[in-house]
């Protein structure tokens, strides 16, 4: 079952989106996995620390996914 992230704003940082969800526990071990090739964004090995995601776009890092989605709307 996918992560139900809201996006605040107009986009979130790939390394905070990591810390945010508990994927990762700091930051620092969130830009190594990202710079390892560790971490997809919509399917596509994303290796930018500080890539902007926006709602619509899916994250997967170590078998979990999040779907960010405007904020408000976590609930289904």
């Amino acid at each position: 079952m996918a992560i139900r992230f809201g996006v605040r704003g107009e986009y979130i940082q790939l390394d905070q989106l990591l810390k945010a969800t508990g994927l990762c526990d700091t930051g620092g071990m969130a830009h190594h996995v990202v710079e390892a090739g560790e971490v997809q964004v919509d399917g596509q090995v994303e290796t930018r620390k500080r890539a902007k995601l926006r709602p619509g776009q899916r994250v997967e890092y170590a078998g979990e996914s999040v779907d960010l989605v405007p904020d408000g709307a976590q609930q289904p």
